[in-house]
């Protein structure tokens, strides 16, 4: 038996890999032949016609649209890269049974048999942070790396004024940084409207911007300015004279004046005094307060290592960048990075709570969570998540609060420790070493505490019995 897919989600990052090799890895547990192509940064491991001709199960574990024309004639079963990862010999077996499998039938068009799934706010935002995020990423630690300088050397009047500094900070802060909320405003749109939103979503982002409401005017703009130019584009009837007149002009004319007043006079004021009464807030937190504030980033970025509650969160602390507010995203990475580390000491030091696979793979985790890449937890949490989840939102919740409380801040967005080599990064360096210690030793106890001991014979033994169930299975075939 021979499984094929394809494996996509929106960031192209970590939950399209691992649902490929969840998938493969059980597939071949099972007794099956598999390949998964992976829609990532690249296309890698890609199918080929004579694959996919042969195949005998079809599985789209995918997140957003892919191209379906060259599966023609071919029934598909299509999941969520989540669902994926967390019931993979499920999804097998439904695959093979044609259990809600659809066929392909018309190459020309996306298949009328598809089972489309309507864009969610979630998933245009989702968009947006994607459009955004290199600008983030990289204007953050190209702004970190001219403080490397001092923090005053990239002001021509300082005593300590480094040229190359003030490249820098040109470069990442005036220039990359600077784009992050139009870009936000642009991805949003585009999500929304296709191509023709990205020219008012990204003017929608840059009046946010310049007028004060920040990334929550971006957020709103994106919204308007897509909802506003789908209708102009795609919604009216024109006559075919003058479609392509009207779309060069007409509606980038219309949409850009329409959302353009609407964030000069609507919602520029209303959001700018929003986002000041929350910047004035968090900036004024005590220890108390900052403890509690960074109890709960801890727990949401714990909760679905990746998914919405997680995004949701470092996604406004990245906003925040932009408001001069810096300690939410220290505490957000520190969060994100416990969950792996913990898992990797917790492997070492109750190495009977684990299977040789878990181990194998908990090397890797040490990488991972020193490189802030949270979703290198998904497979532990998915294997047992009543014991593991709980363990890594109290680790989580432990490095975040002990953040927040202690008043660290961060220029970089991201990074992990990597980015802690870079001077003045950090403005407590060593309390945030200790946050992120005391996370990950919490983690760790709380999976020794919270796991049972497994028994690797039984595991041995149970993967045995199904390979030869299907043995059976394909000779009665």
């Amino acid at each position: 038996m021979k499984i094929i897919g394809v494996t996509a989600c929106p960031t192209g990052i970590a939950h399209t890999y691992m649902s490929a090799e969840k998938l493969e890895v059980t597939a071949e547990n099972m007794g099956y032949d598999a390949k998964f192509e992976t829609q990532g940064i690249k296309t890698e491991n890609a199918l080929t016609k004579e694959e996919i001709k042969e195949a005998d199960a079809i599985i789209l574990a995918v997140d957003k649209e892919i191209d379906m024309d060259r599966f023609s004639g071919k029934k598909v079963k299509r999941v969520s890269t989540s669902r994926a990862i967390k019931e993979p010999e499920k999804v097998i077996e439904e695959a093979l049974n044609h259990i809600d499998t659809v066929t392909i039938s018309n190459v020309s068009a996306k298949s009328e048999q598809m089972v489309k799934q309507k864009p969610t706010l979630y998933n245009h935002f989702m968009s947006g942070v994607n459009y955004m995020l290199p600008f983030v990423i990289a204007g953050g630690i190209i702004i970190a790396l001219s403080f490397a300088f001092g923090i005053t050397a990239s002001d021509p009047e300082a005593a300590d004024y480094n040229v190359l500094a003030a490249a820098l900070s040109r470069i990442g802060g005036h220039t990359a940084f600077a784009m992050m909320v139009p870009a936000l405003g642009a991805g949003i749109a585009t999500s929304i409207a296709g191509k023709a939103g990205f020219a008012p979503g990204i003017v929608a982002g840059l009046l946010a911007s310049t007028g004060g409401s920040g990334f929550l005017g971006g957020m709103i703009g994106g919204l308007l300015a897509g909802y506003v130019t789908d209708f102009l584009a795609n919604k009216l009837t024109i006559k075919k004279e003058i479609l392509v007149m009207y779309q060069l002009i007409i509606v980038p004319l219309v949409s850009i004046l329409i959302i353009g007043l609407a964030m000069v006079f609507v919602i520029e004021q209303p959001i700018s005094w929003l986002l000041e009464v929350l910047t004035s807030w968090l900036n004024s937190l005590g220890n108390t307060s900052g403890l509690l504030f960074g109890l709960i980033i801890g727990v949401m970025m714990a909760a679905d290592m990746g998914g919405p509650i997680n995004k949701s969160i470092s996604t406004f602390s990245i906003g925040l960048m932009s408001a001069g507010v810096n300690a939410p995203i220290a505490a957000c990475m520190a969060a994100g990075m416990t969950p792996p580390l913990g898992i990797a000491l917790a492997t070492l030091l109750f190495k009977k709570k684990f299977t040789q696979e878990e181990r194998t793979s908990g090397q890797s985790c040490w990488v991972l969570g020193a490189s802030y890449i949270t979703e290198g937890a998904i497979p532990f949490a998915v294997s047992d998540p009543l014991r593991v989840i709980p363990s890594l939102m109290i680790g989580s919740a432990t490095a975040a609060g002990i953040s927040m409380a202690a008043g660290v801040t961060s220029i970089a967005p991201h990074g992990g420790v990597w980015v802690m080599l870079i001077p003045n990064v950090i403005n407590q360096l060593p309390m945030y070493l200790l946050a992120i210690l005391a996370g990950t030793v919490m983690t760790a106890l709380s999976l020794g505490v919270l796991k049972k001991n497994v028994n690797e014979k039984e595991v041995t033994k149970e993967v045995k019995t199904a390979k030869q169930e299907n043995l059976t299975n394909e000779v009665e075939v």
